[in-house]
């Protein structure tokens, strides 16, 4: 049995070997990513088409078509690539704390576009890394399970699938003041009708995990401040002056 990595609790060496089940060459260069690692000075790297089919073996998906690994694992890429933008956000309005964010969040989504470079400004801060993570595809997040109620109870209005896959990531968060704290993120990643070209559509929902109460404000500032700043017709008012 292979020893678990800690930092993804996947196995620690994950063969970039041919199976001999297999019929068609798979490369075996690894992507480099856009996300720090927490453990040293350098970037996540992504699996490599071969070991993304070894690993999908070992899971036991026998039937995973060899032609589509390269898709499959551009896909996983890019979305790998959208959640730790979405991180990237929530840092950008609470790595300076809950004063700082609240400005960051009271005119809103469009309002925060606009003050970002002013706010990234006023205190500086060092970039979040990402510490490790953790797939959890069968435990549904207690927000997931309340859209998929919410879907079944009025499927006109909220029908959508459930989740196909939840990832939990442990940021490292550097403070103003240079203290490093560790914040939860949970992912759920759902399918979406393709789009008229047949191109896949796919929408992740990212949030910090309610691990503190701290967590919990930057939750309600966040979507509050958005729903008010347009709410209240401070959008048009601005927009109008």
């Amino acid at each position: 049995m292979s020893k678990l990595n800690p930092l993804n609790y996947m196995p620690s060496t994950i063969s970039q070997k041919r199976d001999d089940r297999q019929t068609i060459h798979l490369p075996t260069d690894r992507e480099t990513s856009s996300i720090p690692r927490g453990d040293m000075e350098a970037n996540w790297e992504y699996p490599s088409p071969q070991q993304m089919y070894n690993a999908m073996l070992r899971k036991g998906y026998d039937d995973t078509p060899e032609d589509a690994v390269e898709s499959m694992v551009a896909v996983h890429n890019f979305l790998n690539e959208g959640a730790w933008g979405e991180i990237v956000n929530w840092e950008r309005r609470f790595s300076r704390g809950l004063r700082t964010g609240w400005q960051a969040c009271r005119r809103g989504e469009d309002g925060f576009a606009e003050d970002a470079d002013k706010i990234a400004s006023s205190r500086d801060v060092a970039a979040p890394k990402l510490l490790r993570f953790q797939g959890r595809p069968n435990e549904m997040t207690p927000k997931a399970r309340i859209i998929d109620f919410m879907a079944r109870m009025y499927p006109d209005k909220y029908g959508c699938e459930p989740p196909f896959d939840r990832h939990d990531w442990y940021v490292q968060r550097r403070t103003v003041d240079g203290q490093t704290k560790e914040v939860r993120y949970v992912i759920d990643y759902y399918s979406a009708p393709p789009e008229p070209t047949g191109e896949p559509v796919f929408y992740l929902d990212v949030r910090p995990a309610v691990d503190s109460p701290t967590a919990a404000v930057e939750r309600m500032m966040r979507w509050g401040g958005d729903i008010w700043y347009r709410a209240s017709g401070a959008k048009v008012r601005e927009s109008a002056s």
